[in-house]
């Protein structure tokens, strides 16, 4: 039995460490491997975008373990039925998420950049905070609910949409494709939480631009593959939309060439909105290992039909 750590672009050795140290008596692997013979060992893989030839070298794998809290770096699809994937539940990092996405609106209300630009050329010219507080929350998950108590807290007004129905304390939610236009049509601020699947992929398109007010300001801290850049462009330069804060992009790092850095409407920061703590992924990582070990139910299974 063996555990393999596949979690690419990335520098391991403290997760290694880690997972080393919590498990001394087993059999810890990474990718890439001297000798592939090995991988007819491993019933458990922590992965994050592995390459698509591995998973056929591993004939006795059991469970999948996302290195982070989505599993959009994992091909659900390329996995056997009876493997089990798993992610990573971080309430650290639901509230970090949550005043990631509140700083960025007050940043915006309180003209914060408007004023880092007069100050910098010396220029006294005060305006009223924006007035905008009606906030629309893409994703009713952890996250999302994460980010509408923080919202709620400070006197928001919210608007939830996801995929299937769902009740969350003063929140007015929509669900389904169908409720789109009515759940953008009044928003100030569109927070895009969402899990990446295929019916979410693209999912703020110009479509969904058009139908929000064109002082809106898009907040994507879900994954940059549901944001159509070349579309959010042209409704900025259209004045279709009131700004962007982008977290997350189609390509990371955000390529030096791209439009997006140059833009002034456009807030870019890399990939920072909630950082999975290490000490926390380790523990969940091991204690699902475990449980497997002892043929007990895994924590935080995902529905493989679903996506997340």
């Amino acid at each position: 039995m063996a555990l393999l750590v596949c979690v690419c672009n990335r520098n391991n050795d403290k997760l290694m460490a880690a997972l080393r140290a919590a498990l001394p008596q087993e059999t810890i692997l990474e990718w890439p491997l001297q000798d592939e013979q090995v991988l007819t060992q491993v019933e458990f893989i922590l992965a994050w975008n592995a390459p698509s030839s591995l998973w056929p070298k591993c004939p006795n794998l059991k469970v999948v373990h996302s290195f982070g809290a989505g599993v959009d770096g994992i091909p659900v699809n390329l996995l056997p039925q009876h493997v089990e994937v798993a992610r990573i539940v971080d309430p650290g990092l639901a509230d970090d998420m949550a005043q990631y996405v509140l700083g960025h609106i007050l940043n915006h209300k309180l003209r914060v950049q408007q004023y880092r630009q007069q100050q910098s050329g010396q220029v006294w010219r005060p305006k009223r905070a924006r007035p905008g507080h009606c906030v629309g929350i893409m994703g009713m998950g952890q996250l999302g609910q994460a980010v509408a108590a923080q919202l709620l807290s400070n006197k928001f007004t919210l608007k939830g949409w996801s995929r299937s129905e769902k009740s969350v304390a003063g929140v007015d939610h929509y669900h389904g494709r169908d409720a789109l236009p009515a759940f953008l049509s009044d928003l100030d601020y569109l927070a895009c939480l969402l899990p990446l699947t295929a019916d979410t992929r693209g999912i703020l398109n110009a479509e969904v631009f058009a139908a929000l007010p064109d002082h809106s300001v898009i907040i994507n801290v879900a994954r940059g593959a549901h944001l159509d850049e070349a579309a959010l462009l042209r409704a900025l330069d259209q004045g279709c939309l009131g700004g962007a804060v982008l977290d997350v992009f189609a390509e990371e790092p955000l390529p030096e060439q791209s439009p997006l850095w140059r833009h002034p409407k456009v807030t870019i920061t890399p990939h920072v909105a909630a950082l999975t703590s290490l000490s926390t992924a380790t523990e969940q990582i091991v204690m699902n290992y475990e449980r497997m070990k002892q043929q007990q139910t895994l924590r935080h299974v995902i529905d493989k039909s679903a996506g997340y």
